[in-house]
Order: C-alpha cells, then structure tokens, then sequence
C-alpha cells in the first residue's frame, strides 16, 4: 500500500507568453526552448596525460518558434517591420508554465529577442483548418525559474 503523495507531471498545452510591449501571448506551440555549447579543446606542451583538455566555450541558443492562430492582432508584424526598417527593437520575454489550477509553476526567460522570421498562414480552399501564423526568435539568453 503507497503512502507516498502522488506528483503528477505538468501538462504541456498549459502555457501562456509574455514579451515586453506585446498583447499577444496567446499561442498554440511554442518550441525551441533551448541551449547548447561548444567544447574548446586545449593541450599545453607541459601536460602530463597524452589527452586534450575539454574547455568550456559559448553558448549557444536555439531560436523560439511561434505558432498561434491568425487574427486582427498585428503587433508580431509590426515588431518585425520595425526590425526590417533597421530599427532595434530587442525584448525580453518568458514562456510560462501552468499547472492545471492555471497557477504559474515554472518560466522560461528569454533576452535581447527580435522576430528573424514571420510567415503568413498557408490556404487552402478544399481545407477547414484554422489559419497559423509563424514567427521565430532570435535571442540572447534563457533561464529557467521554478
């Protein structure tokens, strides 16, 4: 007989967004959430063990792809207008995790983000699916809060 208190993991559709200036932070997927380096490898004539050193180098980001339904709402293309026309338009902005009480439980802080790429929704005359925008991020930085 168990005793222990059951943990569920969280569910992955219970999110919300944030980006600094924007309304929009409905979506429905969100990806690219992460992050990787590079291994600099060393070797000083003076080294003892016949092994190359594994240094750490930069990091580096994925970009955050954007998807959510297409609608009247046109600050994601103005955004990336802005950064069309050479303005610098970088923002900060999270990904947030929910629990099924739509309480916030984790986040994914993003910095320095700027839209690289947007696409309009693909048509279809013979199709009923729901016309989906795409914008992808180009950023600087990511942090988990928990």
């Amino acid at each position: 007989m168990a005793t222990d208190e059951r943990i569920d993991p969280y569910r992955g559709f219970n999110f919300r967004m944030e980006i600094d200036g924007l309304s929009v932070g409905a979506f429905s997927e969100v990806s690219g959430l992460s992050s990787e380096g590079d291994a600099v490898e060393y070797r000083e004539g003076t080294d003892v063990p016949l092994t190359v050193r594994k240094l750490i180098g930069l990091r580096k980001y994925s970009n955050i792809t954007l998807k959510r339904g297409y609608t009247k709402n046109a600050e994601l293309w103005e955004w990336y207008r802005n950064i069309v026309n050479g303005v610098s338009d970088r923002r900060n902005g999270s990904v947030i995790l929910m629990d099924e009480e739509r309480n916030d439980v984790m986040r994914w802080d993003f910095e320095n983000a700027w839209p690289n790429k947007i696409e309009a929704p693909g048509f279809n005359a013979t199709g009923n699916e729901v016309a989906i925008e795409t914008v992808e991020l180009v950023h600087e930085g990511l942090a988990l809060e928990s």
